[in-house]
């Protein structure tokens, strides 16, 4: 009894009416694996190759720190010559290409004396201080906070000289010269005002020379380095507003150094 009420309770399903579509499942499987298709392409694209993105962004911008750090001594005194006395430089002033597994790359420092390093600069700045500190130490002034705001003016100016250089290189549309390489060459500046804080403190009147000759030679140092990253980075560009700029550029260290080999308290001055 149990089974005939069962068998009678459950009501037949009707024959469906629609008939099989062969263009909707067509279409449904097209979208689906287009859809799938292109999300997994994308997803590739954006996971995928995600860390050889941000390593190559990185490397174009700011390029690796050690790099920077591969100096011997014969380097460092080549150099110091190359940045105090740049119209004695009688090689050329193009760094040494490297190529290594088909991207372009340079010669470290400890191989090229035209490559960029951080050690110099580094070096020079921190003289810069302890320099700036004795000078305001003879004259009576030295206090830690005069010594705190020397340290931060020399900062700025540093900072200000990086600025400088990267405006003109966005201005000629060339953008791409990393990031370090443009520390690097700003921070080549302390090693002229370290040469004049110490004719000040050796001979004072000598820094008055001094201190024009350091901004000059660090312009023709600059203008010398800045035209080989524009030619070597700007396909087209105009040549006598590329000139306007290098000359501004070598015009800008006269006050620049002026203003911080001017060591007193007030670091605004």
């Amino acid at each position: 009894m149990y089974n005939n009420v069962e068998a009678q309770s459950v009501a037949p399903k009707p024959p469906s009416s629609s008939q099989p579509n062969p263009f909707g499942n067509a279409f449904y499987g097209a979208g689906s694996g287009l859809i799938r298709g292109g999300l997994g392409a994308y997803g590739e694209k954006i996971f995928g190759s995600s860390s050889e993105y941000v390593q190559s962004n990185i490397s174009r911008y700011f390029s690796d720190p050690q790099y920077y750090f591969q100096v011997n001594d014969q380097y460092v005194r080549n150099k110091l010559k190359v940045v105090l006395f740049p119209f004695l430089h009688r090689g050329h002033w193009t760094r040494i290409t490297d190529p290594i597994g088909g991207r372009l790359s340079y010669k470290p420092p400890i191989y090229d004396i035209n490559a960029p390093d951080l050690y110099i600069p580094l070096m020079a700045f921190g003289t810069y201080v302890v320099l700036a500190g004795f000078s305001l130490g003879l004259q009576g002034k030295f206090t830690p906070e005069a010594l705190s705001w020397l340290f931060i003016k020399g900062l700025l100016g540093w900072f200000m000289q990086v600025m400088l250089l990267k405006v003109t290189l966005l201005s000629l549309g060339s953008g791409e010269a990393p990031l370090l390489d443009i520390v690097a060459y700003a921070g080549y500046a302390f090693t002229g005002l370290c040469l004049a804080a110490i004719g000040r403190i050796s001979l004072k009147y000598s820094y008055y020379f001094l201190m024009p000759w350091t901004a000059l030679c660090m312009g023709i140092f600059l203008v010398k380095t800045m035209k080989r990253v524009l030619f070597a980075e700007v396909r087209s560009y105009d040549s006598s507003r590329h000139h306007y700029l290098l000359l501004f550029i070598a015009l800008a260290q006269f006050p620049l150094f002026t203003w911080l080999g001017n060591v007193s308290v007030n670091w605004l001055i």
